[in-house]
C-alpha cells in the first residue's frame, strides 16, 4: 500500500476513534482507557476536536479518572503576542499527565510533542503574512522547548 494511502487511512482511523470516544455514553464503563487516551492525543485536527469536546464535558468521562489539570504553557506565555496557545498547551498537559499516570509516557512523548506542534500550527493558520510567520516561529520554539525540556 502506498505510504500516502496508509497515512491517510491511519489519520482517518484516529479521527473516527476520537469521534467515537467523544460521543461515548456517560454510563459506559471504561472498557479501554488507553484507547480513549490515544484517540485524544493524536496529531490530527479530529483528535484535537474530540479532546476539546470531552474537556467541555469532563463529567461524562469521570469513570476513566483522567487528569484534566493544566498549567497551560507552563513557564512560557499562554498567549504570546496575542496568539491563543493555551488550549493547545492544555491538551499537551493532558497527554503528559495521563501517559505518566499510565506508565507509558516515554513511548508516547514524541507524538504528544508533535501533536502540540500541529495544534499550534493550526492556531497560526488563521493569520496571514508576517503575523502568520511570527506565529509559526513561536510554535516551532514551543515545540523545540517541550521536545528538549518537557
Amino acid at each position: 500500500m502506498p505510504r500516502r494511502l496508509a497515512a491517510a487511512l491511519s489519520a482517518s482511523a484516529m479521527t473516527v476513534t476520537a469521534l467515537v470516544a467523544a460521543t461515548a455514553p456517560a454510563q459506559a464503563a471504561p472498557a479501554d482507557t488507553s484507547q480513549v487516551l490515544a484517540g485524544w492525543t493524536q496529531t490530527d485536527a479530529g483528535s484535537y476536536r474530540g479532546w476539546v469536546a470531552a474537556r467541555g464535558n469532563q463529567g461524562k468521562w469521570s469513570a476513566y479518572a483522567f487528569d484534566w489539570s493544566t498549567d497551560y504553557c507552563s513557564k512560557s506565555p499562554d498567549n504570546p503576542f496575542g496568539f491563543p496557545f493555551e488550549t493547545s498547551c492544555a491538551r499537551h498537559d493532558f497527554g503528559y499527565r495521563n501517559y505518566k499516570k499510565a506508565g507509558t509516557f516515554t513511548a508516547n512523548k514524541p507524538r504528544l510533542d508533535s501533536a502540540l506542534y500541529e495544534d499550534l500550527k493550526r492556531v497560526c493558520a488563521q493569520y496571514d503574512g508576517a503575523k502568520k510567520s511570527s506565529c509559526k516561529a513561536l510554535a516551532w520554539t514551543y515545540y523545540e522547548a517541550v521536545k528538549k525540556l518537557g
